[in-house]
């Protein structure tokens, strides 16, 4: 089964971030194909590399990172939701004029037609968060 997931909560603030990460890593480890992520809403704070959690806690925008490396994740952060939450790539923030860009690594901006159309190839879309 193919699917498409969708993140809609930051990575500390509920429970969501965490649970959409577990279950794409155990579709993943099941043998399905996941035809995106995408992070909306408060779901973009998932892919800064400025996080410093706690040593004792976990790092999920590492968890993505690693998950994406290991099995090829496109993940991708919605445009508006991003630069609406100060985080930017590269191209966003020369754009925008500021000096400094955020993105954690194997992320990248885009917009909701992402969304759309991993929708349309997916056999599932799985929101997370409100």
């Amino acid at each position: 089964m193919k699917f498409a997931i969708q993140v809609n909560e930051g990575p500390y603030q509920h429970q969501s971030a965490d649970t959409a990460y577990q279950f794409t890593k155990a579709v993943l480890e099941k043998g399905h194909e996941v035809f995106r992520v995408f992070f909306y809403h408060d779901g973009v704070n998932n892919g800064t590399r400025l996080g410093i959690p706690p040593q004792d806690d976990r790092n999920i925008t590492k968890q993505w990172t690693a998950l994406a490396e290991e099995y090829d994740l496109d993940l991708v952060v919605c445009v508006a939701a991003a630069q609406r939450r100060g985080l930017l790539d590269e191209n966003e923030a020369r754009r925008a004029g500021k000096d400094a860009d955020n993105i954690a690594d194997k992320f990248r901006i885009s917009g909701l037609g992402q969304l759309i159309e991993a929708g349309i190839q997916a056999d599932r879309l799985v929101v997370f968060g409100d």
